[in-house]
């Protein structure tokens, strides 16, 4: 049976001004929305292994979320430690835009805890929830050890943390060498925007940054859908994305033109409701759809459906009976 790591960070979310409510909600939220997704519509035949470090302090929930997710094999990859589980309060702005105050976190993975966890795996899936879930030596090593496919969602990785825990927008000084250690990336706009602050215009640099070691740059963008940069060298079978190791001399790009499209909202397009863990909910699709080795378009508009659905249910708990259709909101 396949095996799909996942490595992220259970976060206990405090959130406000997120409906007509005017007490705030508490629930599960980061990585927890992806492996719902995930739960839901993974592969067939892929078996998804967690790999998160969660605060004793809420242990007991949560082994009770884990333990609901069909297809999920906790073992390897779940570890409990003593420091305080990451919670993070949620302020909605409006349905797109939000700000957030981190208190608690677990700390990094490092190489020696990742490698025999990820030997037994064929392809993994990184979202930067806290945006320390592991190290840029860390990333580099598993780039090196690694010999499937490796998505990422940098998210929280172009957010910093202001006094009192506040996350603000950063740059992301070491762009080019994180940029290298992934097969397929994913931003928002505004991340896009971060990621080409030491460059220039955000699709130019997305075009000249696609190559031999990042195949595909992929960026929602909230209700007109989400778009794709891919790489000359880009093919639709996950297990050719493999390059020969890393090389810093080697240049980002790669030879001929890169290939790029948009893709729009289906069924009547953007969807009134909770955006929370959206673009967790699409990248987990995203990948999935392309480890059937299904085209680049077609694994976009399956993640828009299902970011879509999203957006009407409340929560990660029971979210993957949703999505497969087995219960309604």
């Amino acid at each position: 049976m396949p095996r799909l790591g996942v490595i992220g960070t259970m976060v206990w979310d405090r959130i406000y001004a997120r409906d007509v409510r005017a007490e705030p909600v508490e629930e599960w939220g980061g990585i927890t929305y992806a492996l719902a997704a995930l739960a839901a519509l993974r592969p067939h035949g892929w078996e998804v292994v967690p790999m998160v470090k969660v605060g004793r302090d809420l242990e007991p929930q949560a082994r009770r979320f884990l333990d609901a997710l069909p297809g999920l094999d906790p073992r390897p990859g779940v570890r409990f430690v003593p420091e305080p589980n990451n919670r993070v309060e949620l302020r909605y702005q409006d349905q797109d835009r939000r700000c957030e105050r981190l208190t608690g976190g677990v700390p990094a993975w490092n190489w020696s805890e990742l490698a025999p966890i990820v030997q037994r795996l064929d392809a993994l899936y990184v979202n930067f929830i806290s945006g320390f879930e592991l190290g840029l030596e860390a990333a580099t090593q598993l780039r090196l050890a690694f010999a499937g496919p490796i998505y990422a969602d940098l998210h929280s990785l172009l957010l910093g943390v202001a006094p009192g825990g506040m996350r603000v927008p950063q740059p992301l000084a070491a762009w080019k060498e994180w940029l290298r250690c992934f097969d397929v990336v994913q931003v928002n706009e505004d991340e896009l925007a971060l990621l080409a602050h030491f460059w220039g215009d955000p699709w130019v640099f997305a075009a000249e940054v696609v190559g031999q070691d990042l195949r595909v740059l992929l960026v929602t963008l909230g209700p007109r859908g989400a778009a794709y940069v891919a790489s000359p060298a880009f093919q639709p079978d996950p297990c050719a994305w493999r390059s020969s190791g890393l090389a810093a001399s080697r240049p980002l790009g790669a030879p001929g033109p890169a290939t790029s499209e948009c893709i729009p909202l289906e069924n009547g397009g953007p969807r009134e409701g909770d955006p929370t863990g959206c673009g967790d909910v699409w990248g987990a699709t995203c990948f999935a759809r392309l480890l059937e080795r299904a085209s680049l378009e077609d694994a976009i508009r399956a993640a828009n459906n299902a970011a879509g659905r999203n957006v009407e249910f409340r929560g990660a708990s029971g979210l993957h009976h949703f999505l497969q259709g087995k219960i309604t909101t």
